[in-house]
């Protein structure tokens, strides 16, 4: 794959939203959303029917998106967010067949990057490190995680690209130490064995209503992703406590 700034910032953004958005949605309403996606996905394959891709509309877009206690957004960073949350939420309309809705995705992506420079400015502030081995290690799942090889062929990767390796280590010392804050601020978040077993019976209940010829798997099968689920529930739980917590303190100006 094609690897440079853009895609890296936006790798990191979306782990950002993702982990926010997490703490919105149950184990019920995600099995709900994945069915009805598949349904929606095989009725069009056997319609026929490809709606017309979106583009993203950038006109109007100020040169300085927001300001986070003196701190600007500036127009280039919102535009390589914006861009790769686009293509997301241009899937996501495709698929359901609902109209995307770019004056609002522009609003929730100026909104969650004033709420990752306000996590940014706080990690700073309660002075978080980042060792050069917690970046290697964090470089290493990033080139997993994406079936590049190793760290080095990650940055050599990127560098092909235009994007230096001081460049990108910058860019993860900053996550990693805003993943530092969150863990601090969310404390134990390793579910129970009878919130696992809750949202287990939900989904099952669910997927027996929904009456698909998809096998609901067993306790045992399901248990981890399940305590994956609920931990990153938490823990944006937890980040959006703190966002809006530090953003009643801040001078925050959002120009869209």
């Amino acid at each position: 794959m094609t690897l440079n700034k853009k895609w890296l910032l936006s790798l990191l953004f979306v782990a950002f939203v993702s982990l926010l958005a997490a703490c919105g949605n149950d184990e019920e309403g995600a099995s709900d959303n994945k069915e009805q996606e598949k349904q929606e996905e095989t009725e069009q394959a056997e319609s026929g029917e490809q709606p017309e891709a979106p583009k993203p509309d950038l006109e109007g877009v100020p040169e300085v998106v927001a300001s986070v206690n003196g701190t600007e957004i500036k127009k280039e960073e919102f535009e390589t967010t914006y861009k790769g949350q686009f293509q997301q939420a241009a899937m996501q309309s495709q698929m359901t067949g609902q109209e995307l809705d770019q004056d609002q995705l522009k609003k929730q992506v100026a909104e969650s990057l004033v709420g990752q420079e306000l996590l940014m400015q706080e990690a700073d502030n309660r002075e978080f490190t980042a060792s050069e081995k917690e970046v290697n290690q964090t470089l290493e799942e990033l080139a997993k995680q994406q079936q590049v090889g190793s760290a080095d062929e990650f940055l050599a990767a990127l560098e092909e690209q235009g994007m230096s390796e001081k460049e990108v280590k910058s860019q993860v010392k900053t996550q990693v130490k805003i993943d530092k804050l969150i863990a601090e601020e969310a404390g134990d978040v390793k579910p129970s064995e009878e919130e696992i077993k809750e949202a287990y019976d939900k989904m099952k209940e669910q997927q027996e209503k929904m009456d698909t010829e998809q096998e609901v798997p067993s306790y045992e099968e399901a248990k981890p992703t399940i305590e994956q689920q609920l931990t990153r529930q938490k823990e944006g739980q937890a980040t959006q406590k703190l966002v809006d917590s530090l953003r009643e303190e801040a001078e925050v100006t959002v120009n869209l």
